[in-house]
Formats: structure tokens, C-alpha cells, sequence
């Protein structure tokens, strides 16, 4: 078992989440632009159709976990296998259905700084401080963070419909990019309750915060593709790999 120093406090690994609960949309997004965003990470967007990649939008509650209580807001962009660049679109389709597909968290405002020292320092996510006004209660789920005053994004997403409980482990990779190095995470899912999902379902609102600037250059759509929200989460981070840079 390993252990990081974090602010003074040893945090063990692998690190568990025993309770979170979050809602996200995904819009198409010009992979073009989004691609040259993200092309210091050394990764390749996850085409779905010609000129198109998948950008998430999600927020999450922490609600009991080894880094305590924290809201967090990702913008992650789905990126190919790296082991398998340039694969077919049918093929990244495939992949995409299979839940297959890899995530590069790409922003991660979060409203904790115990939680932002261990993110940056073991995993290298990119998360900043920002404030949050959330809603996971109702049916109709709604999200609104800004940062220095500046909102950044307010999204509402509808009820779906109701998927069965998973008690089954998947293991995810998610990428991140932080100071020129790039790393790969072994994020394992233990069990999902409550989750519903949908097609379309999301409205969304981008304020004047850099952020959101830069997601009016990925040129979402104009309607999410889907949408999905999870009552309660349970999962583990394990230790992060370098994969590019140093």
C-alpha cells in the first residue's frame, strides 16, 4: 500500500469514494478545435462522425469519500485508446457503446482545497477553486459554478429513464495533463444506484469565464446527445501512470 503526503495528512491508496452523486451531459463537439486543446497531452480525440468528437459536462457531489466532502465540475473529452491511435470511426463507435472509450479530464474546478492539493499532486487533474450552487435532489437536476465572480456554466438536466443497479466493478482510464506531463488513472466502479439516463434531456448556459470561453470554441451542439445522472457512486482511484512527458 502506498501513501501521498498531502497538505500534512497521509493519503492511502487506493483512494475510495464511498458515496458521490453525480449528472452529466454529453454534446458533439468539432473535434478540430477540441483536438487542438488538448494537443500537448499527446492524445487524439475520439472521433464519432466526420469532424466530430464527444465533450462531457459533469458535475459531481462528493458526499463521503477519503478526501472529504467537495463539489467538483469536469469538462472531459473523450480520447482514443493511445495504444490504438487513428482506429475507424465504427470502430471508436464500438468502443463508445461498449463503454470502452477513454476520458481526458480536461477542467476540474472543484470547491475544496484539500481535495484540489490531492487531485494536482497524485493524479495530475487540472483543478481549480471555484463555487458551486448545486441541486442532486430533485428530479430535475441543476448545476451552476463560477469562479472569481464569473460564472463558468449552468446546466439543468432532465429525468431519464431508470437503469438498473450495477454491483458489478468496471475499471475506467481517465487522462490528465498538468505541467507538461500527462497521466493515466486507474478509476475502478464498484456499484451504481439510482441511474437514469436519457437521449437530449440538457439545457445549457456558458457565462464569461475563460472556461466557458473556451467551450464556445469547441462549438457544442446545440443539443446534448445525452444525458445521465447517478444517485449514488461508488469507486476507487488508484495510483496514477506517466504516459507523456516527465
Amino acid at each position: 500500500m502506498t501513501a501521498h503526503d498531502v497538505l500534512g495528512t497521509a493519503v492511502e491508496m487506493p483512494v475510495r469514494i464511498r458515496h458521490a452523486s453525480c449528472f452529466v451531459a454529453g454534446f458533439t463537439a468539432s473535434a478540430s478545435a477540441v483536438q487542438a486543446a488538448i494537443d500537448d497531452t499527446g492524445l487524439e480525440v475520439l472521433r464519432i462522425r466526420p469532424g466530430r468528437a464527444m465533450c462531457m459536462l459533469v458535475f459531481v457531489d462528493y458526499v463521503d469519500g477519503d478526501l472529504g466532502p467537495y463539489n467538483e465540475f469536469g469538462v472531459c473529452v473523450l480520447v482514443a485508446d493511445r495504444e490504438r491511435p487513428g482506429q475507424s470511426m465504427v470502430r471508436n463507435l464500438k468502443d463508445l457503446a461498449g463503454g470502452q472509450a477513454r476520458a481526458l479530464v480536461h477542467r476540474l474546478p472543484v470547491d475544496g482545497e484539500f481535495t484540489l492539493a490531492a487531485g494536482r499532486g497524485i493524479w495530475g487533474f487540472p483543478k481549480t477553486l471555484a463555487d458551486f450552487d448545486v441541486d442532486h435532489q430533485s428530479r430535475t437536476k441543476r448545476g451552476v459554478v463560477s469562479e472569481g465572480g464569473q460564472m463558468i456554466a449552468a446546466l439543468t438536466v432532465r429525468p431519464g429513464v431508470k437503469v438498473p443497479d450495477s454491483p458489478a466493478s468496471a475499471v475506467l482510464r481517465a487522462y490528465s495533463h498538468l505541467d507538461g506531463v500527462t497521466r493515466e488513472t486507474p478509476w475502478v466502479l464498484n456499484n451504481t444506484a439510482d441511474t437514469r439516463t436519457r437521449l437530449g434531456g440538457a439545457q445549457l448556459q456558458l457565462g464569461s469565464h475563460p472556461i466557458a470561453d473556451e467551450l464556445r470554441r469547441f462549438g457544442l451542439s446545440r443539443h446534448a446527445l445525452m444525458t445521465s445522472s447517478v444517485g449514488k457512486i461508488e469507486m476507487t482511484f488508484e495510483d496514477a501512470e506517466v504516459v507523456n512527458g516527465s
